[in-house]
């Protein structure tokens, strides 16, 4: 649902208690179940989840299956894997709320860089959910929620911009309903390195885990595993060595454009999880370094900001749209490479 959470998305806690529940997308094509899960739950292993297919931990459509079953579209799977619990008991913490909109059944906040949205392995507190349930009392839960009052998508934790909360149970329903068809309006601005050859486009190619280090996401372009993802861009600026372009979500997968763009070979500036932490492109000059460093310093993240935001209101019906300055780390990084340009 979401261009999910940073380097906390994949938890990384062998010790988690984790039930989980799935809805299969409906252009999912046939693949065994064990493969399917190996690329949803972190440190799952083929062996691992066998052992739970053995132990009737999964079923699909709560039913029992075999290790041979093949997902198919729209099917609803579950699993419990039989470690510790851990309590989940959301702390509210008075911090801060950046709120755009607010009314009887929805939120709409501008999230900071470097707020972790919620509670998760190595960020129990100090979370937006730990602020929300502060501010805000009996937010609706989904169904598979625990944790995560009011949330129907998520941002990463040093990507900036808005998110739209749920204070009601009919708000979570029509809202999750939207993202679950892709009706939602999420427009980014990114930073990155290069300048994409066409001045827009689209990229179609599956996401997931990665295969190699499951902390981060990978591009699947033939499609064997991961999950449909559609990103659509447009350059809004050319800067010779990096470019400011804008990013459209069709589909909302954990890291979706981070992924897509380094796979189109222009990664997000400043992004260590996938590379855009080192000068990819320009002279070898040392001043020109030097500049590079500075602004590294400066924007201490990957430069990604949720820009605009706009959905039906779940109970009017209306069209609501919302749009926010750029964070001045990204303001000023990118005012600094006009300048620069301008130089050279």
């Amino acid at each position: 649902m979401s261009e999910a959470t940073g380097k906390d998305e994949y938890i990384e806690d062998d010790d988690l208690f984790e039930h989980y529940r799935f809805q299969v997308d409906k252009g999912q094509s046939l693949l065994r179940i064990d493969k399917f899960l190996m690329d949803r739950i972190p440190n799952a292993t083929r062996n691992k989840l066998q052992q739970a297919i053995d132990s009737e931990a999964v079923k699909v459509n709560d039913k029992v299956i075999k290790a041979s079953y093949k997902v198919k579209p729209l099917d609803i799977i579950t699993i419990s894997l039989p470690e510790p619990p851990r309590d989940t008991e959301i702390v509210p913490e008075d911090i801060a709320l950046n709120i755009v909109y607010e009314d009887a059944d929805v939120l709409v906040v501008n999230k900071p860089a470097g707020m972790v949205v919620h509670p998760a392995y190595n960020n129990w507190t100090g979370t937006l959910v730990n602020a929300l349930t502060y501010h805000f009392q009996n937010l609706p839960t989904s169904q598979n929620g625990e944790g995560r009052p009011g949330l129907v998508h998520r941002l990463d934790k040093d990507t900036s911009g808005l998110l739209v909360i749920a204070k009601t149970e009919l708000a979570m329903v029509h809202l999750a309903k939207q993202f679950y068809e892709h009706s939602i309006e999420r427009t980014y601005y990114a930073l990155v390195w290069g300048e994409p050859k066409n001045e827009s486009g689209t990229i179609n190619a599956h996401v997931g885990r990665s295969l190699k280090d499951r902390r981060v996401t990978a591009v699947f372009p033939d499609g064997e595993f991961g999950r449909h993802a559609v990103t659509h861009y447009k350059v809004l600026k050319y800067l010779r060595y990096v470019s400011l372009v804008q990013c459209n979500l069709e589909t909302g997968r954990t890291h979706q454009i981070r992924a897509h763009m380094q796979y189109l070979g222009h990664p997000l500036f400043n992004d260590a999880t996938y590379g855009g932490d080192k000068i990819l492109k320009g002279t070898s000059f040392t001043k020109y370094k030097q500049f590079v460093e500075n602004c590294f310093k400066l924007i201490p993240r990957q430069a990604l900001h949720a820009k605009s935001l706009g959905f039906v209101h779940p109970r009017t019906k209306e069209w609501l749209q919302f749009d926010t300055e750029l964070p001045e780390d990204l303001s000023t990084v990118i005012d600094k490479w006009e300048k620069y340009m301008n130089t050279i």
